[in-house]
């Protein structure tokens, strides 16, 4: 491939009439800190692909209603947010994990925006980035769980202000680590490495003369992290069948009221 076509530069009248905005527009967005610096090369700026699809975002988030005061906000949010590296606990070169059973999902700003329409705020992303929800790979925004993103549009399209959904999210993540780690504890218990080391083992035959012993080949030791991901639908069910019945008590309750 072409080396020019891999890292396309231009200065700024080009990128300014690529983007369909004036010199003079762009000039202004830089000082705003809408753009990331330009690379110099003594006095002249080169600006990339990168700035490019950075003045196409602020065109589209423009479109949808936010201000310029906000876009900036949450440029400065998007830039000191975690990377898909830190969410995931990857180095740069790792792939996703295997172990977890959520879909990531690859976003534009202008998807998120259309997803959460008026609520795609500072605040809001700000608690979502430290929440682990998103993370930030390059121009696009990565949410964590496919699951999580419908149900947080779905109840913000009911009229739950999205600010209310990441808060009870932040205090369900509390109840349900709790839950996770009762249910690792019992794993731990009865069925990890530990447990299986203390379980009695049967007695050696002894070897008749004219047959040499066989070394016996110790059995693997189930590991907790092992066991844990065998048994993961298990724990699952259970959270969710009481979940289904403190519903149903919640429910009747209400309609007793």
């Amino acid at each position: 491939m072409d080396k020019a076509a891999e890292a396309r530069e231009y200065r700024m009248e080009e990128l300014a009439r690529k983007a369909g905005i004036t010199a003079r527009t762009l000039r202004f967005y830089r000082e705003r800190k809408l753009l990331p610096p330009p690379r110099r090369e003594g006095r002249i700026a080169w600006y990339d692909d990168r700035h490019l699809a950075r003045l196409r975002t602020i065109a589209a988030l423009l479109e949808r209603g936010h201000t310029l005061n906000g876009i900036a906000d949450l440029a400065t949010t998007f830039e000191s947010g975690r990377d898909v590296g830190e969410l995931f606990g990857l180095g740069e070169d790792a792939a996703p994990a295997t172990w977890t059973e959520e879909t990531p999902v690859r976003l534009t700003p202008e998807d998120l925006a259309d997803y959460f329409a008026g609520e795609v705020t500072t605040e809001n992303l700000a608690t979502a980035l430290d929440l682990g929800y998103l993370a930030i790979d390059g121009e696009e925004i990565v949410h964590i769980s496919r699951r999580l993103l419908d149900v947080s549009a779905a109840l913000v399209r009911e009229g739950v202000p999205l600010a209310a959904v990441l808060q009870a999210g932040r205090e369900v993540r509390e109840h349900t680590t709790a839950m996770a780690e009762i249910f690792a504890t019992m794993v731990r218990n009865h069925l990890g490495e530990e447990a299986t080391s203390d379980a009695p083992t049967a007695p050696a035959t002894p070897a008749t003369p004219a047959t040499p012993a066989t070394p016996a080949t110790p059995a693997t030791p189930a590991t907790p992290a092992a066991a844990l991901e065998r048994l993961r639908p298990l724990a699952k069910s259970v959270v969710e069948a009481e979940l289904s019945m403190a519903l149903d008590r919640l429910v009747r309750a209400e309609k007793d009221a």
